[in-house]
């Protein structure tokens, strides 16, 4: 008779899948964070995948990671180290088990722990456990792919094909652990394979049998646990990453607007997602051109702003540099442009799969001339929505390009997304140039409040004009070369993003009395909140100020920056939001704590570097 297991409920837990880049990690990891997601928990994930478009099988430089943080609560980071480790292989748990904690539950495929696979991960001897300090007691060690091919023996496949399922008997297994529902994850692949029926069976039966494994032998593990949602919020849900939420934001900002959305792009690591997205979507009116280069993908985008679209183009750090003549066209004709930068490690091509904040001053300043543009970042993958739809209403209100910058970390990262509703969300409203001034009106004509350019969309009789990249006369429209006017036109494209009303920044924790204040913005803000909870866990009193919106900056920047004994700007740079808020905030000089790593920030180095600040 089979022993009785025990359900014990956790608050939180973080699961790494690991293994060779072609064994399916990410998938795994996906389904297993949208079973989680659509049951109501909180979730925040991070994939961590190499560079190598297919490196050797079974090298330490191919593994492929994807960890997920799921909690009851709201959870802010993928965790700094994993409970749970998958490891397929033997490079994997080479190279992944410094990201599991030290009492952390491994399950590995014995099956790829031979002699040849021991040598290629750079093993001294077979004893792979002891040689790396691992309690035996704390593996689940089974033959995943000698099981996986009894599993599918009599569905016809070859072993290749049998093999490309192993993912999902770890899946199973790991969802026999954590007490998951396995009718979520088959309706994932029956949607995923629905042109491919016999490969979404298999996948399924692998499922089944991973799961059926942990229930029939308990995997050497006395419970299984279970993360109940505490804070359930009605509505429908769903797993998102960043870049697939981006790709939803501007279309509904499109919808809003009453706009065709346009997106010019060209392929680059890792905003690609968002073309591949959009593309999907020609039935919500939206047309995604994949250009030749970086300048043409820009500079179609500002056409089809011209032609009184909703113009979007895509990108990296790389091809910001490349993007800046057409950015900068755009600035001098005063055109709705949204310019998403999804950053990534640099310089030069880099760490193209990794994540950083080092393309902020060159958001600000890249460009020739005085090229103002407004600077907006998104702080999770769910934020991605909000963020690309505020930029693309600031865009299309202000006449202007507005620069959207993500990160590698949000962008491919996930989190549980209630679909918004969108009646609930601000009206969009471009400033279309009045019929009543026909006769009168010229191409630079502004607004006397805002000072923003009236849009006049080709094919309205009377307002025939004609835009370009030479400086215009501010009455006239005609091209001018006079040092007075060139003076005026400058300081009212300034003036313009001046202008442009942004919230005001939030404090969160000890806003009233914190001995230190720490700020960032962007893709930090979870591991930023999360090591505020943690000092205050300590008796410390900590807050947090966190940037979203970057130029223009929120009015009461220099008031909140100015209320504290002791500011820490942290950011994975070499400290360039610090810099910025110097040049804009008098007297300001803060601490500062920079990383360039390609990873995210872990939670215990910033509460230990947070620490020492409190207390020197």
């Amino acid at each position: 008779m089979a022993e009785k297991l025990e359900m014990k409920e956790l608050a939180e837990v973080a699961v790494r899948f690991s293994g060779d880049s072609g064994d399916g990690m990410q998938l795994a990891g996906n389904i297993f964070s949208t079973v989680s997601a659509t049951v109501g928990n909180s979730i925040s994930t991070f994939p961590d995948y190499p560079a190598d478009i297919r490196a050797p099988q079974g090298s330490l430089t191919g593994v492929s990671g994807f960890q997920v943080h799921i909690g009851a609560e709201m959870v802010y980071t993928p965790g700094d180290k994993c409970d749970v480790l998958v490891a397929m292989n033997a490079a994997a748990l080479k190279t992944q088990y410094k990201f599991a904690k030290p009492g952390a539950a491994i399950i590995i495929d014995t099956d790829a722990f031979g002699a040849a696979d021991l040598k290629k991960a750079a093993f001294a001897t077979e004893d792979y456990l002891g040689e790396m300090g691992i309690d035996p007691d704390r593996v689940i060690a089974c033959p995943i792919t000698q099981m996986v091919k009894d599993c599918l023996a009599d569905s016809g496949m070859d072993v290749k094909a049998m093999l490309k399922c192993r993912n999902m008997f770890a899946l199973g297994l790991v969802c026999w652990l954590f007490d998951r529902d396995l009718n979520i994850a088959f309706n994932f692949l029956k949607e995923k394979f629905a042109k491919k029926p016999g490969v979404a069976e298999a996948n399924i039966k692998v499922i089944q049998a991973g799961y059926d494994y942990g229930h029939n032998t308990h995997s050497s593990v006395a419970n299984v646990y279970r993360i109940e949602t505490k804070n359930k919020v009605p509505g429908r849900y769903m797993d998102i990453t960043g870049n697939k939420a981006t790709a939803y934001g501007f279309i509904a900002a499109a919808e809003k607007a009453g706009l065709k959305l346009y997106l010019g792009s060209y392929p680059i690591t890792p905003a690609t997602d968002v073309l591949h997205e959009l593309s999907k979507h020609k039935s919500l009116g939206v047309t995604t051109v994949q250009c030749e280069d970086e300048i043409a993908g820009c500079a179609s985008a500002v056409g089809a702003s011209f032609a009184g679209a909703l113009g979007v183009t895509s990108t990296s750090g790389p091809g910001i540099c490349l993007k800046s003549e057409a950015m900068n066209l755009a600035v001098i004709m005063e055109l709705p442009l949204v310019v998403l930068d999804v950053q990534r490690g640099g310089p030069a091509t880099g760490l193209p799969t990794k994540s950083e904040q080092t393309d902020l001053l060159q958001a600000l300043f890249g460009r020739n001339g005085e090229s103002p543009m407004p600077v907006i970042a998104a702080t999770s993958p769910t934020d991605c929505f909000d963020a690309a739809y505020s930029a693309a209403k600031m865009a299309l209100e202000h006449m202007t390009p507005v620069i959207l910058m993500t990160d590698a970390y949000v962008a491919n990262g996930s989190a549980a997304f209630k679909l918004p509703n969108l009646a609930e969300y601000p009206a969009i409203n471009p400033p279309y140039v009045p019929e009543e001034l026909k006769g009168s009106w010229a191409p630079y004509l502004r607004n006397p409040e805002t000072g923003v350019r009236y849009w006049a969309v080709p094919g309205r009789e009377g307002f025939q004009h004609i835009l370009g990249g030479l400086e215009k006369d501010n009455k006239t429209g005609a091209i001018s070369t006079d040092p007075e006017n060139h003076n005026l036109m400058t300081h009212l494209r300034q003036e313009k993003i001046d202008k442009i009303q942004v919230p005001d920044l939030e404090v969160l924790g000890d806003k009233d009395d914190a001995d230190l204040l720490i700020v960032g913005f962007g893709g930090t803000y979870g591991h930023l909140h999360a090591a505020m909870d943690e000092l205050r866990a300590q008796g410390k009193k900590v807050a947090l100020a966190h940037f979203k919106y970057i130029n223009p900056l929120p009015k009461n920047t220099a008031e909140v920056l100015k209320k504290y004994p002791k500011v820490v700007v942290a950011e994975q740079n070499m400290g360039q939001l610090a810099g910025w808020l110097r040049m804009k905030v008098d007297n300001f000089v803060p601490e500062q704590f920079n990383q360039v790593k390609g990873q995210p920030f872990a939670v215990a180095e910033l509460v230990e570097a947070f620490n020492a600040i409190i207390n020197k």
